[in-house]
């Protein structure tokens, strides 16, 4: 089943996972190349295939059972409907984890080791296993028992204390962000971790068990604002569309509508200057220089407005373009769909799907010269891959899966 000419070919992962961390981490994995296989609860599966609406509709319209959320995640994986609260399924499971590579689960602290699938009991019969636990807030600390999810941890890690308009501005307050950033980051930097630790074990022949938590990586994702806080004691505050430590790096409005205006330096300042018929701002000591500009942004930023309110948003778009001056729109998806852009790079595909027909997915943003992403299937329907899967890897007989299903 392994996918050739592909990065991760030849590697086998157990996805015990649900929900975003953990399948957006073995969906990579997947889309390298890797054979990952998805462990579900019988009759119900992933807690996201009920996350709807939207569903993924027929050729007539009507829903599927395939909800969009559920799709978005799970593209490239066989899916195995397994009780592991039985001894016939946690019994099956640990079969497949003595052949897999990489084993990649979500549940709470200690949750797996009643059923003998834990790390320590799965490392005895596979040494070479890579075990990487995903949790909100890791296997050690006060809060490990704690369960953790995303929006509850955007709020504890910071993230929302500087994200949304200033507190003293109309509709001022903490904000989230539109999609599940803590998590997504938690299954990129989990991607990470196991691919490091794959090329560990070439050296040292051993697996390992990776501890990641939702915490740590919203706190880690913070980047140069942990630095602003840390190198100043002074703890960053919301600043809408502006930016900590550029200026001018905002939203602007235009006559017809609003548009990202990106001075990442000096030189572009004085371009910027130029377009809007102020080039006497570029060489005013108080804004030549951007800590200049920072320092002295709330009297530079309302001249700027004034300018930029004066002009429809296309006209600026060119002329900044045309500057060298980075700036760009602010799409609604729809929009994003239909950039030249987005289309070149490809980032929509099509894939065949019994129910659908045909289900859209966004592609994967990795681009390899020689051994590109292959989109093999898409996301499975609950339990698709049992029969299959216990057939193949594990060599069971028709009346042991009826046995096992019966259980």
């Amino acid at each position: 089943m392994s996918q050739r000419n592909a990065p991760l070919a030849g590697i086998r992962v157990l996805d015990l996972t649900r929900v975003l961390a953990g399948p957006w981490c073995t969906q990579n994995l997947a889309d390298l190349g890797a054979e990952v296989i998805k462990i579900e609860r019988p009759g119900s599966g992933d807690d996201t295939r009920a996350w709807g609406p939207p569903y993924l509709k027929n050729a007539a319209g009507e829903n599927t059972s395939e909800a969009a959320y559920y799709l978005s995640a799970n593209r490239n994986k066989f899916s195995v409907a397994l009780d592991i609260a039985t001894e016939r399924g946690a019994d099956a499971v640990r079969e497949l984890a003595r052949q897999s590579d990489i084993v990649v689960e979500n549940f709470k602290v200690g949750g797996l080791r009643k059923y003998g699938l834990d790390y320590e009991s799965l490392k005895a019969i596979n040494p070479r296993l890579i075990y990487c636990s995903i949790t909100g807030f890791g296997q050690t600390g006060p809060y490990a028992s704690r369960p953790g999810y995303d929006f509850m941890i955007q709020g504890m890690g910071g993230l929302m204390s500087i994200t949304g308009e200033r507190d003293d501005l109309p509709g001022g307050g903490p904000q989230k962000a539109g999609v599940a950033v803590t998590d997504l980051m938690t299954g990129m930097y989990s991607t990470v971790g196991i691919l490091a630790a794959v090329i560990e074990r070439e050296r040292s022949g051993l697996g390992q068990h990776i501890d990641m938590a939702l915490l740590d990586c919203q706190v880690a994702m913070l980047a140069n604002q942990n630095l602003n806080y840390l190198t100043s004691g002074v703890a960053p505050r919301r600043a809408g569309n502006a930016h900590q430590n550029l200026v001018p790096y905002q939203v602007f409005a235009a006559a017809d509508g609003h548009l990202i205006v990106a001075v990442g330096n000096d030189s572009q300042f004085r371009n910027y200057c130029r377009v809007i018929g102020r080039p006497e701002l570029a060489t005013d000591e108080r804004f030549a220089t951007n800590p200049q500009r920072v320092r002295n942004r709330d009297t530079l930023v309302p001249i700027l407005a004034e300018c930029m309110a004066g002009g429809e948003r296309d006209d600026w778009l060119a002329a900044l373009e045309a500057a060298g001056v980075p700036a760009g729109p602010i799409n609604t998806l729809d929009q994003v769909y239909q950039d030249p852009q987005v289309q070149a790079r490809e980032m929509r595909r099509e894939l065949p799907h019994a129910l659908g027909g045909t289900v859209p997915i966004a592609a994967s943003p990795l681009k390899f010269s020689d051994t590109p992403v292959q989109y093999r299937r898409p996301a499975p329907m609950l339990g698709e891959h049992t029969h299959q899967i216990l057939s193949e890897r594990l060599g069971m007989s028709e009346a042991d899966i009826r046995a096992l299903a019966q259980a």
